[in-house]
């Protein structure tokens, strides 16, 4: 019997539960929860990336961005910096690549185990169809 879209969208949606919840557990291992570690990640990747793009990154509020950018900052986990305009930015200090570089280590090791059922093809072809329906 063929899924319906429901039953997919509700698949999609335990595998995206399993995940967050199994990273955020060994994330707090680091002292740092799974939006944290988000934001120390898209920095890396975006260095230069003002406050709003790093919410839209993120997937947060401007508003939710704004708080947690303060707690991290108050944690020594990203800094303000100069730049351009009046965007305000932020750059990772020491401390926050270091716990960038655990956390990816940790997200990796969660990921492999939950799509280690699936073959490389499997695996390829679940990447594309996920982003062929996510760039619709």
């Amino acid at each position: 019997m063929e899924p319906s879209v429901q039953d997919i969208g509700i698949a999609v949606k335990r595998l995206q539960w399993r995940h967050h919840t199994e990273a955020s557990k060994r994330l707090a291992e680091l002292g740092v929860s799974l939006p944290q570690w988000d934001v120390l990640r898209r920095l890396h990747e975006a260095p230069d990336a003002s406050l709003h793009e790093l919410a839209q990154r993120t997937f947060q509020t401007d508003q939710s961005m704004g708080s947690l950018a303060s707690r991290m900052i108050a944690r020594g986990l990203i800094e303000r910096v100069e730049g351009r305009g009046r965007a305000v930015r932020h750059a990772l200090t020491p401390e926050g690549e270091r716990i960038r570089k655990a956390g990816a280590k940790i997200l990796e090791s969660v990921l492999t185990e939950s799509l280690s059922p699936l073959t490389a093809a499997e695996r390829s072809t679940l990447h594309r169809l996920l982003t062929k329906v996510g760039e619709a």
